[in-house]
């Protein structure tokens, strides 16, 4: 037994579980209790509010629209921007309005981190939302490589109500749901700070420094 085994041996005791002895056979998920809350009863609206509510407490901004004005919301929220990154298989029109430079983005045809740097935001879609934590989880379609979410200044999200759960269990059962488990992920959430190379204190939930959400049908 090495002093590895030995730790987690001694952990095991404690919480009054059998010890392993240096056997690290997996632990079948079967066997770990579930006697936590998997659903809650709350309504499209309550989630909505929920999920705005922690969003603007780590500062993002939040923006409801129909689904026909989302285009010109993006094409708002970008400004002046010069150029944005987008997946490859990001809904069609979602960056239609902007004047702004479009890049595609795919595991295949990936842009290298310096293009990225060079681009002023990107926009994305989302898979999940989890209200009570002001969690979005992107995976699988619409939402890209990790890298392109990442290293931009400015990340604009569009994001589905259908796809706004209230907790975190009701999240992790659409990533199952969909086949997206062991997929790449990127969870963005927050209250969050960090300094920059100069010094300068940055409040916000990931790499980029301004997030904007859009919530649409």
């Amino acid at each position: 037994m090495n002093a590895k085994h030995a730790i987690l041996d001694r952990l095991a005791s404690a919480l009054g579980r059998p010890v392993t002895e240096g056997n690290t056979e997996p632990v079948s998920s079967s066997d770990i209790p579930r006697d936590y809350r998997t659903t809650a009863d709350m309504g499209e609206a309550e989630r909505i509010e929920l999920l705005t509510d922690r969003l603007v407490d780590y500062d993002a901004g939040v923006h409801e629209v129909p689904a026909e004005q989302v285009p010109q919301k993006v094409a708002e929220l970008l400004g002046d921007a010069g150029s944005i990154v987008v997946p490859h298989d990001l809904d069609s029109g979602w960056a239609d309005k902007t004047d702004a430079k479009v890049y595609q983005d795919s595991r295949d045809e990936p842009l290298s981190i310096d293009e990225l740097d060079s681009v002023d935001a990107v926009v994305t879609g989302a898979t999940v939302a989890i209200a009570d934590t002001g969690t979005i989880c992107l995976a699988g379609e619409n939402t890209g490589r990790r890298a392109i979410t990442l290293v931009p200044d400015h990340h604009i999200i569009v994001l589905k109500k259908k796809d706004i759960c209230t907790i975190v269990p009701e999240g992790v059962a659409v990533l199952e749901e969909r086949g997206l488990t062991t997929s790449s992920q990127t969870w963005v959430s927050g209250p969050s700070a960090s300094v920059d190379i100069e010094f300068q204190r940055v409040a916000g939930v990931h790499g980029p420094r301004t997030l904007d959400v859009i919530i649409t049908d």
